[in-house]
Order: structure tokens, then C-alpha cells, then sequence
């Protein structure tokens, strides 16, 4: 019986001879990382047990982004920790406010991640790097700390399901009308512990933005991770991006490919040019979607473009480009955030941050911020947001009472400038 690609990733990791479903593995890990949440309690974790060194302080990496710019004392008190943590341990990967962006657009840009790659974090979209090709989920801060001091993590090896999409995409839908249908066809719980191969002649012909939001957001069916084959597109990002050039020594090209006869627990095909128009996520899960044009009457108070997910410099493109000329609605907040640095400078200098400070949105520093009721956008009791972030649970964007709907770049900017949840078309 053939192998899938998650299967042959995890069997090169280990020393075991055979590999399945189900099996638990002690695998070697080709780098970790952490934030200004979770990587804390990793590091109090390893200060308890007095270690000496970490396994590796060339592949482990600390990004304060999720409070940062600090946005009161606690947070302060949080980003510090990273900072004397990686200065006594040498830590060569961490970022400094004015240096780090979202951590998992930023490590991909900084060309740390290879396809092949074994990769944990704490956080759980740390599935985004499946997009390359690489084995990547979320851990606990104690598996980081474990991680972190060893270079080894426990994992069952999951089940794959299989995605295939046929077809072209209609002209307003993007890579994150994609992940939505999915999630809306599969539920939150559809792929539990289980990982989500994205293949077909739609993925084939998406750039590497659009697959990075796809696996982003395989964790909201339940996923253990997200994976799509690296092809000649995965090729040109990397060596665009990279210092690295495909450095991992484990695997062959032939290893990055499911074999024919791979086991699936499932296998889900999709023609999308069923998908009629973008869809929208309500209120309160990433999989309650609905096409937009039956949501045109529900008027919002803010908008926000940006996130792990959506702050790409493509996605900030898409909405510059039907923001130009034209007014954010006075009754809406739109807030813009870059992903990294490098992604706020390009939309600088192709003259984006003007459209959008003209326009009336705020262009902020990169910062995870409002993607989980952080700063920099809370929502109060009564208010409705629509966001090219990855969740909508209650709650997650401030008040219990408040109300997050999930969309690609386009629809997002459009609902800013009419002040509903509006289809791009309303607008051009």
C-alpha cells in the first residue's frame, strides 16, 4: 500500500521502519515556534526544569505578535520574556517590534521553511506551512517547551482526506471562498485530527498567497494540519524568498507526492464552477456560510483586511484596488494590517497605504491585533464586524454580544465602502 504525502514526511522523521494511521511516533522536528501567548509558558516550563541549552537555536523562533506594539503592561511583561529568553539562549529567530510580522507570514517571507519540513508551533495555525509542502500543526506551550529542549515531539500519525477541485473559479472568488465552501461542506469537526490534502486543477492554478490562506484555515474543520504538493510554483516562491534552497537532506522530490495508492479515509471532489458567488461566514462559525447576496441587508460597523489569513501584500492589492477613488462609508471603521514589515513597505511603495489612508481606513503597524480580540479593533456590545480573519467564534473580537463575519479581501472592502455586507460588484 502506498504512502500519502503526510505519511512519508513523518516516516523520514522518525526511525521507524513502517508507518500508519493512528500510530504514535517520536519524530525529530526541523524547527518550533512560539508567540507573545504561548511561548511564555514554554519558557517557564523550561525554566523549572533548569535546562542548559535548547536543541537548536538556529530553528527555534520567538515573534511577539499577537500583542505587540505592547498594548499595556501584561503584554509588555510578555514580549520581555522572549526578548531575555532568546538573548540567554541565543535564539537566531527572533523579531522585534519594527523587524517581525505575523508569525506565520513572516517565516515563510524570511525563507525558514522548506517542503518536507517537520514544523510545530504553539498556535494553531501553524498549518498555514502546509502550503509548501511541509507537515506543520499546532502544539501545546508544554510540547513547544519539550520541543524546544530536545528537537523531538509525540504525534499520532493522522488519517488524510483528500480534497480535489475541478474546474476555474468565477471572477470575484477567491482562495478564501475556497477554504470556506470547504468548511461550510464539512462542518468544524469534519476533518478532526485528520490531514486536509488540497489538490486538483483549482489549487494547481492558485498562487502561493492563496495556498497559504487555504491551509491556514484547515484547523477550523478540526484538521491536524493542511498540506498541498509542492509543484513549479512552491519552486519560485522558494527560491524567491529563500536563503534556503530546499536544504531538507531527508526527502527526494518523489517523497513530496501521495502515492497512487495511498489510503484516504475520504476522498471530497468539488467543481467549483457550481460556486456561483463569494460566501460569507456569520456569526458564529468559520463554516455557518452563506452566499453574500443573501446577507446584503445586515449593516456593519467595522471592517478588517489583514491577518495570518488575508494580510498578504496580494490581499492588500485586492483591496486597494476596489477602494481606489472611493470612500470607506462614515458609519464603518476599516482597518488595514499588513502581515510583516516587508509587506507594509510594498504596499507603500506601490502606492496602497495612500488609497487606503485617502479612502479613510486606518493602515496600521503589523500586528495580529483584533484577530483574536487583542487591540488595535474591539468590538462593542451590539456591533458587527466583517473580517478576512480565520474565526468568528462568540466573543472572539470583544464583546460576547458583538458579531464577526468571515470574507476574502474583495467582499470585505466592499461591505466598507457601503456599509453592509455588499458583493464587489455593488461597488465598481
Amino acid at each position: 500500500m502506498g504512502l500519502t504525502i503526510t505519511e512519508k514526511i513523518l516516516l523520514k522523521h522518525t526511525r521507524e521502519k513502517e508507518i500508519y494511521p493512528g500510530k504514535f511516533i517520536l519524530a525529530d522536528i526541523d524547527f518550533a515556534l512560539g508567540n507573545d501567548i504561548t511561548a511564555p509558558l514554554a519558557i517557564r516550563e523550561l525554566e523549572e526544569i533548569g535546562i542548559k541549552q535548547v536543541f537548536n537555536p538556529n530553528k527555534i523562533a520567538l515573534i511577539p505578535d499577537h500583542f505587540t506594539p505592547a498594548k499595556d503592561l501584561a503584554s509588555a511583561r510578555q514580549a520581555k520574556i522572549l526578548s531575555d529568553f532568546a538573548k540567554k539562549f541565543k535564539i537566531r529567530h527572533y523579531y522585534e517590534v519594527g523587524r517581525m510580522g505575523i508569525e506565520h507570514a513572516l517565516l515563510p517571507e524570511l525563507g525558514l521553511l522548506n517542503p518536507g519540513d517537520l514544523i510545530i508551533g504553539a498556535d494553531s495555525h501553524t498549518c498555514t506551512y502546509g502550503a509548501l509542502g511541509a507537515f506543520a500543526t499546532g502544539v501545546g506551550s508544554t510540547d513547544l517547551a519539550g520541543a524546544m529542549a530536545i528537537g523531538k515531539v509525540w504525534l499520532k500519525v493522522p488519517d488524510s482526506i483528500k480534497f480535489i477541485y475541478y474546474g476555474k473559479l468565477h471572477k470575484w472568488l477567491t482562495a478564501k471562498d475556497v477554504i470556506l465552501y470547504t468548511l461550510g461542506d464539512i462542518g468544524v469537526d469534519g476533518a478532526l485530527y485528520k490531514a486536509m490534502e488540497f489538490t486538483g486543477e483549482v489549487i494547481k492554478n492558485i498562487d502561493m498567497e492563496g495556498r497559504f490562506t487555504i491551509c491556514n484555515m484547515a484547523i477550523e474543520a478540526g484538521a491536524k494540519s493542511g498540506i498541498i504538493e509542492p509543484d513549479e510554483i512552491t519552486i519560485k516562491y522558494l527560491w524567491k524568498n529563500q536563503k534556503a534552497k530546499i536544504k531538507n537532506k531527508r526527502l527526494k522530490r518523489e517523497d513530496l507526492k501521495s502515492d497512487k495508492d495511498a489510503k484516504y479515509s475520504e476522498i471530497r471532489e468539488y467543481d467549483v464552477r457550481k460556486w456561483k458567488e463569494p460566501v460569507v461566514a456569520c456569526p458564529d462559525l468559520p463554516s455557518n456560510i452563506k452566499p453574500v447576496s443573501e446577507l446584503k441587508d445586515i449593516k456593519i460597523h467595522q471592517v478588517v483586511v489583514g491577518s495570518c489569513t488575508n494580510g498578504r501584500i496580494s490581499d492588500l492589492r485586492l483591496s486597494a484596488k476596489l477602494l481606489k477613488g472611493k470612500k470607506v462609508h462614515p458609519e464603518v471603521r476599516m482597518i488595514v494590517i499588513p502581515a510583516t514589515q516587508k509587506v507594509y513597505l510594498q504596499a507603500v511603495k506601490e502606492g496602497l497605504a495612500e488609497i487606503f489612508v485617502k479612502a479613510g481606513a486606518v493602515f496600521s503597524t503589523p500586528t495580529c491585533g483584533p484577530c483574536l480580540g487583542g487591540h488595535m479593533g474591539i468590538l462593542d456590545k451590539g456591533e458587527r464586524c466583517v473580517a478576512t480573519t480565520n474565526r468568528n467564534f462568540k466573543g472572539r473580537m470583544g464583546h460576547p454580544d458583538s458579531e464577526v463575519y468571515l470574507a476574502s479581501p474583495l467582499v470585505a472592502t466592499a461591505s466598507a465602502i457601503k456599509g453592509r455586507i455588499s458583493h464587489p460588484e455593488e461597488v465598481i
